[in-house]
């Protein structure tokens, strides 16, 4: 028997090779359309309701109150378990647009309220108020975020494809007094989107 007969190769051949690059392009060819949101940390959408906006010091949001030009970090859903509530994925940046953009509104116009989990790497990005740019940044990467639709318009973040770079956002609501209220979200790329993967807009 010869010497190649006996020897056994090693390693991957150039056709398994190519086989596996093109199970993989396959595979990324068809990510857009997997139903991500069913496996990503979304709260169980069947148990939310109709709640209040509670701010970090416990007061009810209200818009005859709420400053132009502001931002606060609320809790959504809120579990009551400190341990629970503290995770990134209830985190959102409840943010009062300034006047130039629509801020000085009195009604539930002039605010929003976006997932705080970056579309990028999942770092929590802010809203700086005092920035003359008005926009929300992550500041693991740059990804800029516009604050009046969430989507990304300068960073890493900017450059993926729809759904996944504009933030999820929560349909908000005020009673006859100002108060805000968050309405039952739909997580889904379509309507309130998916917290880390983004929404179409």
């Amino acid at each position: 028997m010869s010497e190649l007969g006996t020897k056994k190769s090693s390693g991957l051949s150039r056709r398994d090779f190519l086989k596996l690059m093109g199970a993989a392009g396959t595979g990324l060819a068809f990510a857009p359309f997997v139903p991500f949101g069913n496996f990503m940390p979304n709260p169980n959408q069947a148990s939310l309701e109709r709640v209040p906006v509670i701010l970090p010091d416990g007061s009810h949001a209200n818009i005859n109150t709420y400053p132009i030009n502001h931002a606060e970090v609320i809790t959504y859903p809120s579990t009551g378990d400190a341990a629970l509530d503290a995770e990134a994925f209830r985190k959102w940046q409840f943010i009062r647009l300034p006047e130039e953009l629509g801020g000085g509104k009195n009604d539930v116009t002039a605010v929003r309220a976006y997932s705080m989990i970056c579309l990028h790497l999942w770092c929590l990005w802010k809203y700086y108020p005092e920035d003359s740019k008005k926009r929300g940044e992550c500041p693991c990467h740059g990804s800029v975020y516009d604050p009046t639709t969430g989507k990304a318009i300068a960073g890493p973040a900017s450059v993926q494809a729809s759904p996944s770079n504009v933030l999820p956002q929560l349909t908000l609501e005020t009673d006859p007094d100002g108060s805000f209220f968050i309405m039952p979200p739909k997580f889904n790329a379509n309507e309130n989107g998916v917290i880390g993967y983004g929404r179409f807009a």
